[in-house]
């Protein structure tokens, strides 16, 4: 009998060990340190983001909350990491369009899925996008680097991380314009960024946040821009559809998500902090030096946003022609 009963105790603990966190449980959350996961190096626009994100975090939730890069395989090694992670609210990811759109749009046969495997969280910012060449070469518009590309096929590189937004731009740039300009990957922006600099690759797109200051600065050259209206701080750039080139999305949208089964309790107190802190002057000015716009939301809107991020992004990989399956 004895025995009996010990078993039995020990599958109810096990049973228990195993359950997710429940309303109640959910009221003495966060009990220890959180951790947001950028699934890209430092430098670039994820973990700018991810650090921007946790920024006072702590602060409104009572914990340590902090970042860890979890990089390789164009993100999906981090992002698969916070899928499989306790659905428990203490490993989020800071996630957004390049993991929870674009992959799903390139890949089809992963080992977790970057859509149902996520609850979406808080909306954080957005950030447009920018396509710069390095200043050596000699073209100043869209119409130049298309025409220079043709006379020089195979000659021009562009560069991004795998299988993220920038990736699928310059494809679908590659593609509307019908030139040869050769994709070299990266592991993230900031590689990616330091070879253009260096003339090692000619052409790349990524977010303003992470390339205005190259930009203003002389080290870059734009050429335009995704959104519909011209940039305060460049407005002698175009955008894509003043060059001829319409169809391209404007904006990356960036946020914290957890693991499906989350509790809501949990991720309603995480989306309260997030958004107290997007609206605090320290935060605001934060958002103001780096030229983005936050979108204090609740989960569900966010996740509507996501849903139409997910339809917007499919669109654009089946016209650019670029899948990515493993």
């Amino acid at each position: 009998m004895k025995k009996l009963v010990a078993a039995a105790f020990a599958a109810f603990a096990a049973t228990l060990a195993a359950t997710p966190l429940t309303p109640a449980r959910a009221q003495t959350f966060p009990d220890h340190p959180i951790k947001v996961v950028s699934a890209y190096p430092p430098g670039g626009p994820s973990d700018t983001m991810a650090r921007l994100a946790t920024m006072g975090l702590g602060g409104e939730l009572g914990q340590n909350v902090f970042v860890e890069n979890i990089t390789g395989a164009g993100g999906k090694i981090g992002v698969r990491a916070v899928a499989r992670a306790a659905p428990d609210g203490y490993t989020l990811l800071l996630g957004g369009t390049n993991d929870n759109a674009v992959t799903p749009a390139l890949y089809h046969n992963l080992d977790y899925d970057p859509v149902k495997d996520f609850t979406a969280v808080a909306a954080v910012a957005t950030d447009p996008q920018v396509m710069v060449i390095n200043p050596t070469l000699p073209v100043h518009t869209l119409a130049e680097l298309v025409q220079y590309a043709k006379a020089h096929p195979g000659e021009l590189s562009s560069g991004a991380a795998l299988g993220i937004a920038p990736h699928l731009l310059l494809e679908y740039f590659r593609v509307r314009t019908g030139t040869n300009i050769v994709f070299v990957p990266y592991k993230g922006a900031a590689p990616a960024i330091a070879d253009l600099l260096g003339n090692h690759i000619q052409i790349n797109v990524t977010t303003k946040a992470v390339l205005l200051p190259h930009i203003l600065a002389g080290r870059l050259r734009a050429l335009a821009v995704t959104t519909k209206e011209r940039w305060p701080e460049l407005p002698d750039v175009p955008t894509f559809s003043e060059s001829g080139y319409d169809g391209f999305p404007d904006y990356l949208w960036f946020g914290l998500f957890v693991p499906k089964g989350t509790p809501v309790d949990v991720i309603a107190k995480i989306n309260a902090a997030e958004n107290a802190r997007l609206k605090s002057p320290d935060m605001q000015d934060a958002i103001a030096k780096l030229s983005l716009e936050a979108h204090p939301m609740s989960p569900q809107a966010f996740g509507a946003v996501m849903d139409e991020q997910v339809r917007l992004w499919d669109a654009v990989a089946r016209a650019a022609g670029v899948k990515l399956d493993e």
